[in-house]
């Protein structure tokens, strides 16, 4: 029920979309006895197209009576009505929210108190005779703070004092009302107000530490840290180094003014303490007194520093004896540095602490030193610091490789080992390697200490490219590439290389040789062994003792043949048959028997020595001729099957007697004799196999 406009304000949440025309119409009635009768209807109110909100004028409304309303949707499908809702108007009056502001200023008003605020309101005027209540809601506008209600509010002052809230912080304000003690609605939260609460006295207390400056010890430099001591201690604008003469009543003497936490000044020369506070517009903190002592107490002992992780460093050590009361503990980037606006430093107030975790200002691959200094009552010990990393880096550069000797098979190769350098982790060991032109792949592992080495088994005149990588825990880094080619053998190795390689050759020839002519199976196949005719033996092809065959020349009665030789002209016996003329000496026996060609081991060996060099040689014929006769000479040849060749095959028909032809009953007939040429075959170089006969007595052969 709105009171403004005198109108029921109805409205609804749409139900699900049917996709055809649908007519909404908010129908209601009046009605009494908590209304289960129907008394007057009430026009209905049609809402605008897309709208779920309708308002009912004043004029179709009865005040105080309780009326029943709902809502009814149609379409072509049918009718659907929601569930009713029985209520009296003025039981459903929601009001307008009042009008937050700050109060006028008042000059005898004393000021807030810090973290309060004073706030008033102007209610809704049409609402002014209805008794209502407020509440109200803050919150501050740094960070995601949430809403703080406070209420209910006094409705007769229309004003309050907000109290309990941060100093020096912007809140948000907003108040909302309600009907009371009637039935009615929350009005709306009214629009914002911003407000911001008074300053409070700084309620810290001040970590304080100082160094004095070696060159000039009255120069003091002095840091501290607020700590606060409760949740809403007041913020700080500033702080005050100030000095206060003894037994002077004069006023405070401020050595130094400033925002930062630490300041640096020259110390009075009779000022043995000084006084730190923090301030801000509301006031100042508690003093803090410095006192400058020169006494010194124990030190730490076994100070160490390890790295967690990247970003951390654990310090740790061992307390002195007597226990100190607190450290103080330093860190920033090492070797000292002149400048301290890098140095970060913590006081720890408890003496029984053996470490300390940093993670302030701590970057990976930086030295830092940490100083840890513990104090004492009336003093404190001397510092002791130690150095080092959260992360260290790898080496930067691996040593450059240099060939120091070269020969035919090895290399020695030499380095110079690189310092070690801040912030590089140290060298676990060396790992060489090196590839032929084969694009083979070797290497080996050394040790950090090593600073040279030399390749073994190398390959003369051959192309080497070698170079090393420095390994260390933080990672590995390789040289340049190292390109060497090995020497060549000289020549006089290559002499005797080539030497020994040819004595090898020869011997295996030799070897080869000496197999092939004793061995049977392979001397015969590649060379048969062909007897000279005229330097052979028959006796070593036949048995030494045969049977004697002869055969008679009956026109010339000479006796049997035992031996076939060449015959020499006596001068003073003439043969036989050198009567005859050349017709006659056709005259060959019928029957020639065939004869094998031997020395006959029966045969006398009274005959002259001249005439018995050839007893050893295998005659084929019987060479006839005389000096003195004027035509050419004659020769018999012997129709013996022995073989000349030693093979399967018989002797060249070329070489034959031709006549002497087989006869029937076994023997061997002459062929009749021929007009021309029958027994003449022509002078002796017309016999290949004849040529090599060793003739004796040529000198009666005349021109045979």
């Amino acid at each position: 029920m709105n009171l403004t406009t005198n109108s029921l304000n109805c409205q609804w949440e749409p139900g699900p979309e049917t996709h055809l025309p649908t007519n909404i119409t908010l129908k209601s009635f009046k009605s009494r006895a908590n209304c289960q009768t129907q008394e007057d209807s009430i026009r209905d109110c049609v809402p605008k197209d897309g709208q779920s909100r309708c308002s009912i004028p004043r004029r179709h409304l009865l005040l105080y009576q309780n009326m029943v309303i709902w809502v009814q949707a149609e379409n072509a499908l049918g009718t659907s009505m929601s569930l009713q809702l029985c209520l009296n108007p003025m039981d459903v009056v929601k009001l307008e929210p009042p009008m937050l502001r700050t109060p006028d200023p008042n000059p005898e008003a004393p000021p807030p108190e810090p973290g309060c605020l004073h706030l008033c309101w102007e209610p809704w005027k049409p609402g002014l005779f209805i008794n209502q209540k407020c509440e109200l809601r803050h919150k501050p506008q740094r960070g995601d703070a949430s809403w703080a209600l406070v209420g209910p509010l006094p409705s007769e002052a229309f004003q309050y004092e907000l109290c309990g809230l941060l100093p020096a912080t912007t809140y948000t304000l907003q108040i909302r009302c309600i009907r009371w003690p009637l039935p009615g609605l929350w009005s709306n939260w009214s629009p914002n107000l911003e407000l911001r609460t008074t300053e409070r006295a700084p309620t810290v207390r001040l970590d304080i530490w100082w160094r004095q400056r070696q060159q000039d010890p009255r120069t003091v430099q002095l840091f501290w840290k607020p700590v606060p001591l409760e949740e809403d201690s007041g913020q700080i604008q500033g702080y005050l180094v100030s000095w206060r003469p003894s037994g002077q009543a004069v006023a405070v003497l401020p050595l130094c003014n400033t925002t930062e936490l630490s300041c640096t000044f020259h110390l009075p020369s009779e000022a043995q303490e000084v006084t730190l506070e923090a301030y801000n517009s509301a006031g100042t903190s508690r003093p803090s007194p410095v006192a400058f002592s020169e006494s010194r107490g124990p030190a730490l002992t076994r100070l160490h520093a390890t790295a967690r992780d990247p970003h951390s460093l654990w310090v740790g050590w061992e307390r002195p004896s007597p226990q100190p009361q607190g450290y103080v503990i330093e860190w920033g980037p090492g070797p000292s540095s002149t400048s301290n606006s890098n140095q970060t430093w913590r006081m720890e107030q408890s003496g029984s602490v053996t470490g300390f975790l940093l993670k302030e200002n701590i970057r990976p691959f930086q030295l830092y030193e940490i100083t840890v200094t513990p104090l004492y009552q009336d003093a404190m010990g001397h510092s002791q610091h130690v150095y080092a990393y959260s992360q260290e880096r790898g080496p930067s550069r691996a040593p450059e490789l240099r060939l120091n000797h070269i020969g035919k098979t090895w290399a020695q190769l030499e380095w110079v080992p690189e310092p070690p350098e801040l912030g590089k982790s140290p060298l676990t060991h060396y790992t060489i390697f090196w590839t032929n032109a084969q694009n083979q792949f070797f290497s080996t592992i050394l040790n950090a200490s090593s600073s040279g080495f030399v390749l073994h088994g190398l390959k003369p005149a051959s192309l080497y490219h070698v170079h090393l990588m420095a390994v260390s825990k933080a990672g590995a880094v390789n040289s340049t590439v190292l390109n060497l080619m090995t020497l060549t053998p000289e020549g006089s190795e290559l002499h005797i290389l080539l030497g020994l390689f040819g004595l090898l050759l020869l011997l295996t020839c030799l070897c080869g040789t000496v197999w092939l002519c004793c061995s049977p199976n392979r001397k015969n196949p590649l060379w048969p062994n062909v007897p000279d005719p005229a330097h052979s033996s028959l006796g070593s092809w036949v048995p030494t003792t045969m049977e004697e065959e002869a055969f008679q020349l009956p026109s010339l009665g000479t006796p049997p043949i035992t031996k076939l030789t060449v015959l020499e002209e006596e001068k003073k016996k003439p043969v036989p048959w050198e009567s005859h003329n050349s017709s006659e000496t056709c005259g060959l026996p019928t029957l020639v028997q065939p004869y094998v060609l031997q020395r006959d081991p029966r045969a006398a060996s009274t005959q002259p020595q001249s005439q018995s060099g050839t007893r050893d040689q295998v005659l084929y014929g019987q060479l006839l001729g005389s000096p003195t006769s004027p035509g050419p000479g004659h020769y018999l040849r012997c129709d013996s099957t022995q073989p000349l060749l030693g093979g399967v095959s018989p002797s060249p028909k070329s070489y034959e007697n031709l006549w002497f032809q087989a006869s029937p009953l076994g023997t061997l007939a002459a062929p009749a004799p021929s007009q021309e040429d029958d027994c003449v075959f022509g002078p002796l170089l017309d016999f290949p196999l004849l040529q090599g006969i060793k003739v004796h007595g040529v000198e009666g052969l005349g021109n045979f």
